[in-house]
């Protein structure tokens, strides 16, 4: 089966990314370790793409692995991210890159928590994050009933 990867308009993520997001997600960039916008986050939700919006891993996968960057242990699907060797910077990795459209994600380690014994060490700059429908409603109502 062949996929077609989404292509994005260099000009158009320039003016739709912040300058992080794109040096991120464009030219394989790191942001600084506990500087990222989810890696305390525990809200119950969808980490997705911030390029082309492909869900990549859920809330309930994530955990704090201690490293500073938001840590999941496995993506939604195997299907939703791919890897490739990274031997950038005189390391051999292994890069993560949305299956979609081939955004830098960050790198995956084999020191994870089991059950996948991995740790998709991903950078917030990469992600955007939408809550639960579900605990929003719950929280509607619970907001509705302390009026």
């Amino acid at each position: 089966m062949t996929t077609t990867k989404e292509k994005f308009n260099r000009e158009d993520l320039r003016s739709r990314l912040t300058s992080e997001q794109y040096r991120i997600t464009q030219e394989k960039g790191t942001e600084p370790a506990f500087s990222g916008e989810y890696v305390d986050c525990k809200d119950d939700g969808t980490y997705s793409c911030v390029v082309c919006s492909n869900p990549l891993f859920r809330s309930d996968t994530k955990y704090d692995s201690g490293s500073g960057w938001p840590s999941f242990w496995v993506p939604l699907a195997g299907d939703r991210v791919r890897t490739q060797l990274d031997e950038s910077h005189g390391m051999r990795r292994e890069e993560v890159l949305c299956a979609n459209c081939d955004a830098h994600l960050g790198h995956v380690f084999p020191d994870g928590p089991q059950p996948s014994g991995n740790r998709y060490c991903i950078n917030s700059a990469s992600l955007d994050f939408a809550a639960s429908e579900e605990r929003d409603a719950d929280d509607a109502v619970s907001a509705a009933g302390e009026s």
